[in-house]
């Protein structure tokens, strides 16, 4: 099991979501409110608010994609091989729809192979309230193994 992983378990959503904000600050940005972490699986929220919309009213473009990043990451980090290292290495997105409420996002790695080397396209879905997904990204991810 990676350790970030034992340390979602450990310490549980909340407290570990303080701890990776700590560890990583833009992330508190958003203010992540983790729902579920294990290995090729992550899901969090983020709660609707002021600080994070544009001119339009609707969650900023860059908002989002913080909030794939963090996803996409522990998901990611919770999935390799324990003598493994990942770092982002791109990241297309598309804006589907207005994001006017809180958001989920959900990054899911059953398909991905976690146990080579190279780069891993990892998958991100942002729904608002109403279910409606509004926003999705492919975060190629360099994995290094050891």
């Amino acid at each position: 099991m990676s350790q970030t992983l034992a340390a979602f378990n450990a310490f549980g959503p909340e407290s570990f979501g303080n701890m990776v904000c700590q560890q990583a600050p833009y992330f508190s940005t958003i203010q992540p409110e983790l729902v579920d972490l294990k290995s090729k699986f992550a899901e969090a929220r983020v709660p609707f608010r002021k600080e994070i919309t544009n001119h339009l009213g609707t969650v900023h473009a860059i908002a989002m994609c913080n909030l794939a990043e963090l996803v996409a990451g522990l998901m990611t980090d919770a999935s390799i091989p324990s003598n493994g290292k990942w770092i982002p290495q791109a990241m297309s997105v598309k804006y589907l729809a207005k994001a006017k409420t809180a958001l989920r996002a959900v990054s899911n790695g059953q398909e991905i192979d976690w146990d080579t080397t190279g780069e891993k396209t990892v998958p991100v879905e942002v729904f608002d309230e109403d279910g409606q997904l509004v926003f999705t990204a492919e975060i190629t991810m360099n994995v290094k193994l050891s």
